[in-house]
């Protein structure tokens, strides 16, 4: 019997305890292959706070749309020979501890692969593959140099900085991490072992708290899970990019340069908050010499056998089958042979990309918009096939390739107890609240807090819109997306948003035309100098700050107009600012703000990105 206590006719281990440095022992099952007198094998591991015995409803193919059981999809891997891991975070599930989230997988996923390396059936090589928080596991891990780490398929995770993508953006709190902490507290072993406490969860009406903002610790929708308010308070509490921060879990760029060369693939899509976090690991890894890929198409969050996001459709060429040839399931186990074994790769190119568009604009036979794309490949991000481009706001709404000719203004009204509707987006774990995807940017009865029947966005008095004028060729945008824009403000602080639209011409289907979201940002005015230090807007002076966007790929067609949309709020994505304290995200004291963006020869606001030009 092995330190396992495995005999030799074991296929399978059910909840093996595995000793943590601490003392505390993470519940473990163990899959070996059927010909039990093979091995040592390679090992893949999987981590997950999501109870290691339940499906992931990401898993599933074009031909295979129903989700694979768990054991259904470990037996594809262990048919070729690999032993699967599959592991309960610390205080989840069968796991002893508590569970504080993400802030002990860097040693937890050391500790587990150096475990496994000790065990006979181990050849000494460990992969690690998984979705969401299953990738910020793996990538918190290799931050700590584990030996037997020999290849990460990091999917729609693995936290590049936690602070500028996952948990905080631009200094704002992405409120999916609201919304995930309670449902997940509904689901922790405090509500299981008590039922007092899942009553009193239960009868919380989350869209009636993320109302009445902001929240206090102990009068929360959280506070019969102490464990679950207090990270989640700690998330909200540390606005400036401090020390709670700069950790393995949270931050692998300050761990880029020193991390063993392991390969790693990183997969997302441009509707998943996780896309900026691939492509800055990518590049980070890439620069510090390691084998490393990126894949990047037009999904929601785990959604790459689906060829729509929200209520866009971008064709069968869309799904992850299309571009890569294969299904999910077939392209880890033939990446993991390739790095194992020493098989054929089954990537080409080292960046695989979608760019949107194309399509005809009607509404298809599920009754969404036609938008078309194809897949595009390269060896960089951005591609080294395109060119840095700027487009330039100016007066009466314009947005040109040419600096504006005179200075303007545009003022507006930002009310913290009137916020824009969030209208999709890189969007997860938002609901009930908010849901990710390519919709048009109209407020309509599903979206929370949206006050104006059918009416777009872009009507409020308080959303600024540039646009171009028709495109007489087509353009196409690709890479990483920014926007600097000259600002003033009444208000020590607030916020600045920006929304890059694609809005197709009106059609019978959609005789209004059609917005679409494209990619979007944010940014805490008072961290436009940096985000370790809160500083106030100057009263009366106008100040330069730069939004950053997260990556993206479409082709505007002849006809279509590309539309910037700048205003100070985007809720219940971003948590709102009260306007109050530089720095003080949790004021109960909101004021209005009298917000303004110049543009013109002094003050060039602008979009940066970059133009590919297509055959």
């Amino acid at each position: 019997m092995s330190i396992a206590g495995r005999t030799s006719h074991d296929t399978s281990l059910r909840d093996f305890m595995v000793p943590m440095r601490d003392g505390v022992r993470l519940a473990t099952d163990i899959f070996f292959p059927d010909d039990t007198s093979g091995g040592p094998w390679p090992v893949i591991l999987e981590r997950t706070p999501y109870d290691k015995r339940v499906p992931r409803a990401n898993e599933y193919t074009v031909a295979h749309p129903g989700v694979f059981g768990r054991e259904e999809l470990v037996k594809f891997f262990t048919e070729v020979g690999f032993v699967v891991v599959l592991q309960d975070c610390r205080g989840r599930y069968g796991s002893e501890g508590h569970f504080v989230k993400y802030r002990s997988e860097a040693e937890d996923g050391f500790d587990t692969i150096a475990w496994i390396a000790e065990q006979p059936w181990c050849d000494g090589q460990v992969g690690s593959m998984g979705l969401s928080y299953s990738a910020h596991t793996q990538l918190a891990a290799a931050c700590l140099n584990p030996p037997a780490l020999a290849a990460m398929i990091c999917d729609c995770g693995g936290f590049s900085n936690a602070y500028q993508g996952g948990i905080r953006y631009g200094g704002a709190l992405e409120m999916k991490q609201v919304t995930w902490a309670y449902r997940h507290a509904l689901r922790s072993r405090a509500a299981a072992d008590d039922p007092v406490i899942r009553s009193a969860l239960e009868a919380m009406d989350l869209r009636e708290w993320i109302k009445r903002m902001p929240w206090k610790r102990g009068y929360s929708p959280l506070s019969p899970t102490p464990d679950y308010e207090n990270f989640l308070f700690e998330q909200w509490e540390h606005g400036k990019f401090d020390d709670y921060w700069k950790i393995p879990a949270l931050y692998a760029t300050g761990w880029h340069q020193q991390m063993r060369a392991v390969p790693s693939v990183h997969l997302s899509g441009w509707y998943d908050p996780y896309a900026s976090s691939a492509a800055e690991n990518f590049n980070g890894l890439h620069e510090a010499g390691h084998d490393v890929s990126l894949i990047l198409g037009p999904w929601t969050h785990g959604n790459r056998s689906s060829s729509f996001a929200g209520d866009v459709d971008f064709g069968d060429e869309a799904t992850f089958e299309a571009g890569l040839g294969m299904d999910f399931v077939r392209f880890r186990i033939d990446l993991f042979r390739h790095h194992f074994k020493g098989s054929a790769s089954p990537l080409a190119s080292r960046v695989n990309y979608f760019v949107m568009g194309g399509g005809d604009g009607r509404r298809n036979e599920q009754g969404r918009l036609n938008h078309g794309g194809r897949w595009h490949f390269s060896e960089h991000w951005p591609p080294e096939q395109a060119t840095p481009v700027e487009l330039y706001l100016g007066p009466e709404g314009s947005l040109s390739a040419e600096p504006a000719a005179i200075d303007s203004v545009e003022r507006y009204n930002f009310d913290p107890e009137d916020p824009v509707p969030t209208i999709g987006g890189p969007i997860t774990s938002g609901a009930p609240l908010m849901f990710g995807g390519a919709f048009d940017q109209r407020e309509n009865s599903d979206a929370f807090g949206a006050k104006a029947g059918d009416l777009p966005l872009a009507s409020r008095p308080d959303v600024l819109v540039f646009e171009t004028a028709p495109l007489e060729k087509a353009v196409t945008l690709v890479g990483n997306v920014s926007v600097t824009l000259f600002v003033s403000s009444d208000r020590p602080t607030t916020d600045f948003t920006a929304k890059l639209v694609d809005v197709h011409p009106a059609n019978e289907d959609y005789p209004e035309g059609y917005g679409m979201n494209l990619t979007d940002g944010i940014l805490r005015a008072c961290y436009r100098d940096g985000f370790e230090e809160a500083r106030p807007i100057p009263p009366g002076e106008i100040v330069e700050l730069t939004i950053r966007l997260y990556p993206t790929a479409n082709r505007f067609e002849v006809g279509h107009r590309i539309r910037l949309e700048i205003s100070s709020s985007n809720f219940p994505r971003f948590d709102v600012n009260p306007n109050f304290e530089a720095g003080d995200d949790l004021s109960p004291i909101r004021l209005r703000a009298i917000n303004a963006v110049h543009s013109g020869p002094q003050h060039p606001s602008r979009i940066e990105t970059c133009l590919l030009v297509e055959d």
